[in-house]
């Protein structure tokens, strides 16, 4: 058989070798992303953003846009106010044992709100009612952190506090994703989490500014 019969017959199996070889490593490369396409999660719808709602007011009062002569008004049923240092007025409810701050400014404008348990009163009431002093989305001072955060979502920070000796912790909440004409700051202040019962909430401050 004439040489050249021999070498285009080995050119030929080389070809055929090799054009196998291809074809068979691009069946195996595509097998392998096939399955990788089968096996791997499929990206997930995305999450839905975590609940958080912002708050207007605290007492039936908006920080920044009441007045003094409201909140007097508001509070009549618990005195005129008594004046504190640093501009600020205080109500007192002895019934329930709890307490009403608002710091003012200049122009006896409402900056912040602080609502809080008192232990201060001796009275012995029987209230059946619940305090007036809530924010606009019914959070009371006792009422638990399960509800304070149903109402808002989770904080954007948690901190240690203490007060006489009590540990606390340190909810805070700003508001300025809703806008600058919205009270910007929520600080709540609870009781820490013990034998699995959730922590009671303490005081509410409502601000304006920022703190």
């Amino acid at each position: 058989m004439p040489s050249w019969r021999n070498d285009n017959s080995r050119r030929h199996l080389c070809s055929g070798r090799l054009l196998r070889r291809a074809l068979f490593a691009l069946f195996s490369t595509a097998t392998i992303i096939a399955a990788q396409t089968q096996t791997s999660p499929k990206p997930s719808a995305k999450k839905a953003a975590a609940h958080r709602a912002n708050e207007m007011t605290l007492a039936g009062m908006r920080p920044g846009r009441a007045s003094l002569t409201q909140a007097a008004l508001v509070n009549k049923e618990f005195g005129k106010g008594k004046s504190l240092p640093g501009d600020q007025t205080a109500w007192y409810d002895p019934c329930r044992d709890l307490s009403l701050t608002i710091d003012s400014d200049g122009q006896k404008q409402v900056q912040v709100i602080r609502a809080g348990m008192w232990a201060g009163s001796t009275a012995d009431c029987m209230l059946k009612t619940p305090s007036p002093w809530k924010t606009g989305l019914g959070l009371r001072v006792s009422d638990s952190v399960t509800k304070l955060e149903t109402l808002y979502g989770p904080p954007d920070s948690k901190s240690p506090s203490t007060r006489n000796g009590q540990p606390l912790e340190l909810w805070y909440y700003a508001f300025d994703w809703a806008g600058p004409d919205v009270p910007q700051v929520m600080e709540v202040l609870c009781t820490r989490e013990k034998e699995g019962q959730p922590g009671r909430v303490v005081e509410i401050t409502l601000a304006a500014p920022s703190l």
